[in-house]
């Protein structure tokens, strides 16, 4: 009887530990997982920051006008823009069409 008792606990031990294993390992997948899509979206989430806080104010757009082009831009209104399109080899020329609020 005694046999049997001691072959029982061994054999649960053995089983608690290979399952125990098993989650653990599957664990340790999820957790690599969750960190390398965390480090993606932080890389990505520190370029549009940067991107952000350095092209997104005009004064820092026109402090790179001044810096790299000097004078070659020049202010156009909206009503100057226009849009090209190429149609079979051949350059079509188009209003540009601003949706929104207009001055009529």
């Amino acid at each position: 009887m005694k046999k049997i008792i001691v072959f029982a606990v061994i054999f649960i031990l053995i089983v608690s530990t290979s399952l125990i294993k098993n989650s653990t390992k599957d664990l340790d997948d999820q957790i690599y997982s969750l960190r390398e899509d965390i480090l993606f979206l932080d890389k990505r989430f520190n370029d549009s920051k940067l991107e952000f806080d350095y092209l997104s104010s005009s004064e820092k757009l026109l402090e790179y006008q001044k810096l790299y082009f000097e004078n070659l831009l020049i202010k156009k209104s909206l009503k100057e823009l226009k849009s090209i399109q190429i149609l079979d080899d051949e350059l079509i020329i188009n209003e540009l069409k601003i949706l929104g609020k207009t001055d009529e």
